[in-house]
C-alpha cells in the first residue's frame, strides 16, 4: 500500500505537511522491480511528451513503441535534443491513424499499455472505445487521479474527474469497481471508498446521496467488490478523523477514505484542482476499463507527476499480464 512515513498519523487538515513526493517515489521504486512494459506512445509529436516516453524509458519502467508520423516525432526529438535511436518507430500519417494503430498493437498483444501524446484525449479515448476494434471490456471506461497530497497520509484517489461527466448509477458503479482493482493493484489489499456528496445524511433533494446509499447496498450485494464503501458522506467526514467524530459518524471509511468518488466530473475536476493548486499536491493519472490502462499526461504536469502516472500504469499493466492465465 502507498503510504507515507508514518501511516499512522492523522488524516486530512488536521495532520502535518509531509515530504513532498513520499508516496510517488514508493511507486517509482515499486515500478523498478518489475519488466519493463511494451508501450505504445500515440503520436508523441512535442518536446512533452517525447520527454515523458524518453524518461520513463530511461527510468525503465516502458519499451516504447513511438506511433506517429516518423519525420515530425524525429524533428520533435531533435529540437528537444532527446536520444530516440533506441526507441522503435511506427510511422502512421496523422494523430487519428497513430491512435487506431496503438489500439491495433494491444489488440495484437504488442503492447500493454498505451500513452496519450500530443494529440486531444477525446480522440485516443474514441479509438480505444471503438465497439469492434477498439479496446472495449463490459466496464466503463472511467479515470483515476492518484493525489500526492503533503498533508495526507498516503496517496489519495479520485474518481472520476476526467472522463464520465454526469454517470449513472449503473456507471458510477462501474467507476468505483475500476479505482478499487487500482488500489488493490497498487498494494492496498482493503480500500476504503467515500461516496462524496455535500451531506453525510440521504435527502431526497440531492441525487448524490440517494446515489452513495444505493451504491453502498450494491456492495453489500456484492455487485461491488474489493472494497468498504460508505457514502454519502461530505469531503471533511471523508478525510479528517476529528471531523468525523465531531459529526457523530462511526464507520470504517469516514475520516481515513483511500478513494473519494465524486458525484460528476465538474466536482471532480474542481476537487483535484483544488488540490493540486491550493495544496501543493500532485496529480498523476489513468484512464481504466479498458483492456489496458491508458496515461493521459498534461502539459503542465510536473517531471514526477509524469513519471508517476508511467509507474502506476506499468504497475497496473503487470497485474493485469500476471492475472491472465498462460496459454499452451
Amino acid at each position: 500500500m502507498i503510504e507515507g512515513p508514518s501511516s499512522s498519523r492523522p488524516a486530512g487538515p488536521d495532520a502535518p505537511n509531509m515530504r513532498p513526493h513520499a508516496k510517488y517515489e514508493q511507486l517509482v521504486a515499486a515500478c523498478r522491480e518489475i519488466p519493463r512494459v511494451s508501450t505504445a506512445v500515440v503520436h508523441p509529436c512535442d518536446a512533452t511528451s517525447l520527454n515523458g516516453a524518453v524518461d520513463a524509458a530511461n527510468q525503465g519502467f516502458i519499451a516504447p513503441i513511438l506511433v506517429g508520423p516518423a519525420a515530425r516525432i524525429r524533428a520533435a526529438a531533435e529540437d528537444a535534443q532527446l536520444d530516440i535511436s533506441a526507441c522503435e518507430i511506427m510511422d502512421v500519417p496523422h494523430s487519428h491513424a497513430a491512435a487506431m494503430a496503438a489500439v491495433e498493437l494491444v489488440r495484437q498483444g504488442r503492447a500493454q499499455l498505451l500513452m496519450k501524446g500530443s494529440l486531444h484525449t477525446d480522440e485516443l479515448l474514441h479509438a480505444v472505445a471503438k465497439r469492434d476494434a477498439g479496446l472495449r471490456t463490459e466496464r466503463r471506461i472511467s479515470h483515476v487521479f492518484i493525489m500526492d497530497v503533503p498533508t495526507y497520509p498516503k496517496a489519495l484517489f479520485i474518481t472520476d474527474a476526467a472522463v464520465n461527466i454526469a454517470p449513472t448509477l449503473e456507471e458510477k458503479r462501474d467507476i468505483i469497481q475500476n479505482a478499487i482493482d487500482l488500489a488493490r493493484a497498487l498494494g492496498n489489499p482493503l480500500p476504503k471508498v467515500a461516496i462524496l456528496s455535500a451531506v453525510e445524511t440521504i435527502n431526497p433533494k440531492i441525487a448524490s446521496t440517494v446515489e452513495a446509499g444505493a451504491l453502498c447496498k450494491m456492495a453489500d450485494r456484492g455487485q461491488i467488490t474489493g472494497g468498504l464503501l460508505d457514502g454519502p458522506l461530505a469531503l471533511d467526514n471523508a478525510i479528517s478523523p476529528e471531523a468525523a467524530r465531531i459529526k457523530g459518524i462511526s464507520s470504517p471509511v469516514a475520516g481515513q477514505a483511500d478513494i473519494l468518488v465524486v458525484p460528476d466530473l465538474e466536482a471532480g475536476n474542481m476537487l483535484a484542482k483544488n488540490l493540486t493548486f491550493l495544496a501543493n499536491a500532485d496529480a498523476a493519472g489513468i484512464v481504466l476499463g479498458a483492456r489496458v490502462p491508458v496515461v493521459l499526461t498534461s502539459r503542465a504536469d510536473s517531471v514526477m507527476t509524469r513519471m508517476a502516472s508511467c509507474a502506476v500504469a506499468a504497475l497496473y499493466a503487470h497485474r493485469i499480464r500476471m492475472a491472465q492465465p498462460v496459454k499452451g
